[in-house]
Formats: structure tokens, C-alpha cells, sequence
């Protein structure tokens, strides 16, 4: 199983922990995305601490962030993936205005060499409880 697979796996099981076991019209409406970065490998530890701080912030501070996920491909650690989901499209866009994540922006402009934002829809998310 590769990130992406694995990724899409653990957001599927946590989404369904959260909804029950039917998409709900609630989740219908979240606004989800999978985030794909290469990072230069000389500023990944900076990154990984940009990124860990942003990320923080970003669930203390924000009812509309709901997931947030950054995980590293094993063999390209370089290559990072970050799944999102927010309430909504509003919540998604009132986290590109707060101010950590202006401040990871700014702080990580030149450690990213590539970003690609693809925006999902769920198909079918579940979790386990404990």
C-alpha cells in the first residue's frame, strides 16, 4: 500500500468515527482536500517544524478545522502529504486567512519546490473506536 493509499485509508476511518456509518448530509458538505508537497530535502527539519506548529494552531484555534494529517513518504521523506478536512468551504477559507498560517506560508516559501492541492470527495469514511 503506498502514502496516498494508506492516507485515503486512515481518513476514511476516522471520517466514519465521526459520521457513523453512513455518509451523512454533514460530511457531504465538508470541504476536503489532499495536499501534495516536495520539499527541499536541505530544509525538511525546518519544514517538519513549520509545518508541526501551523498545524497545532490550526486545531487548537479552529472549530472549522476537523483533520489535519502530515505524514512522509518512507522512501522520499521529502515528499509529504498533508489531508484536510474542514466543516466547510467557509471554515477552509478562514484557515488561509488566520494568521499561522500566513506565518507557515511566509516561513515555508522556500522549502517548497511543489505543491499541488486536489480536492476530494468521500466515497466512504470510517473509523474504529478504541
Amino acid at each position: 500500500m503506498n502514502t496516498k493509499q494508506s492516507l485515503m485509508l486512515a481518513a476514511s476511518v476516522l471520517i466514519s468515527c465521526l459520521s457513523g456509518p453512513a455518509l451523512t448530509q454533514e460530511t457531504q458538505s465538508q470541504y476536503v482536500q489532499l495536499a501534495e508537497l516536495e520539499i527541499d530535502p536541505t530544509q525538511l527539519e525546518s519544514y517538519k517544524a513549520a509545518v508541526l506548529e501551523q498545524m497545532d494552531a490550526a486545531i487548537r484555534l479552529e472549530p472549522g478545522v476537523l483533520v489535519l494529517y502530515a505524514v512522509a513518504e518512507k522512501d522520499n521523506p521529502a515528499n509529504i502529504r498533508v489531508f484536510e478536512i474542514y466543516r466547510d468551504a467557509d471554515a477552509y477559507k478562514s484557515h488561509l486567512e488566520s494568521a499561522h498560517f500566513k506565518k507557515y506560508k511566509a516561513t515555508t516559501e522556500k522549502m517548497v519546490k511543489s505543491l499541488k492541492l486536489v480536492r476530494t470527495v468521500p466515497i466512504m469514511l470510517g473509523a474504529k473506536a478504541k
